[in-house]
């Protein structure tokens, strides 16, 4: 299978942090195949798939490798990054009310890039538009309208055929459901699978949401403090995480047959940029944290007997089902 999205050894460091804001990622996505990056706020997530468009704060430097369709992005001209993002990768944003400016027509923001960065002509640039509209559900009177004249959940679905304009390799999901009710987030989650399907594409989904993560994705990768702490098959990862902060991700999130009470917390807070890490990132709240943890960071691993999963834990051995504590 084609790998669409490679990045190794990734290191972002931005000016007046005492650590990188990512540090040694590493994370790929195949052709046809939706890869999950799942993690609480501020752990680096949107950073990372901002990085694959070149999107870097200002100040930022970095290292490793970060590679779409064989081409590093880390080493490419602005020339090639506005190629980059006009045909070979695509961001769907957030907010799509805030991703699109309301003076406009949504046939001018649709096909704006085509005819600015790709040359194409308006006539072929529309008829695209008109195709990815209906790719996505909507007829071709939705060029015509304004923003505010569309449901938030069309408009995602507007930012979804954006996304497909030039046929990406590629496409970045960065929590695209958060500002939808719960019906039309299921509806642009199903969408968004049969997408990837029918045009091959590979599909990075940045979400907050373990529910969500597991009901879209193939694989999952699991962020803590700027480092991959887990990853893994999306269904053995949920069902036995084998690192205990994916296990307390896990208990705090609601279930239908968790007992009743109120839910788990996480005790502690994530450490901040202003703070030094020497040991795992993870160690001032993890319940099974010893003096090699607070000394030596973990490096990700195989996971003994599951040779598709990786965790970053010295302690991989102690995690039971559903993360308890094994005796």
């Amino acid at each position: 299978m084609t790998t669409t999205l490679d990045i190794r050894a990734y290191h972002l460091r931005l000016p007046d942090t005492a650590r990188p804001v990512l540090a040694g990622v590493d994370l790929t996505v195949d052709a046809r195949e939706t890869v999950a990056l799942v993690g609480e706020s501020g752990s680096g997530k949107s950073l990372t798939s901002r990085s694959v468009l070149g999107l870097l704060p200002h100040g930022a430097t970095t290292g490793g490798t970060v590679e779409v369709d064989g081409e590093d992005v880390l080493t490419m001209t602005p020339d090639r990054l506005r190629r980059l993002r006009t045909s070979t990768a695509a961001m769907i944003f957030q907010d799509p009310r805030a991703a699109i400016n309301p003076l406009r027509r949504i046939g001018d923001f649709l096909t704006e890039s085509l005819r600015l960065n790709a040359g194409t002509g308006a006539r072929a640039a529309t008829d695209r538009a008109v195709e990815m509209l209906e790719a996505v559900g909507l007829s071709a009177a939705v060029l015509r309208r304004h923003p505010g004249q569309l449901s938030g959940g069309m408009l995602q679905r507007v930012m979804i055929a954006a996304a497909l304009m030039g046929d990406p390799a590629l496409i970045l999901a960065d929590e695209p459901t958060t500002a939808l009710d719960v019906t039309t987030q299921a509806e642009v989650v199903a969408l968004l699978g049969d997408l990837r399907e029918r045009f091959g594409t590979g599909l990075l989904f940045v979400t907050h949401d373990l529910g969500l993560a597991a009901a879209i994705s193939d694989r999952v990768y699991v962020m803590y403090a700027g480092r991959i702490a887990e990853t893994g098959p999306a269904a053995a990862l949920f069902e036995r995480p084998r690192h205990p902060y994916t296990a307390a991700l896990l208990n705090s999130t609601p279930r239908p047959d968790a007992p009743q009470g109120r839910l788990a917390a996480i005790e502690g807070r994530p450490p901040g940029l202003r703070e030094d890490l020497t040991g795992c990132s993870f160690a001032a709240r993890c319940p099974l944290a010893t003096y090699l943890c607070s000394q030596q960071a973990p490096e990700l691993l195989p996971v003994a007997g599951e040779p598709a999963r990786r965790t970053a834990c010295h302690h991989t051995d102690r995690i039971g089902t559903r993360g308890g504590a094994d005796a």
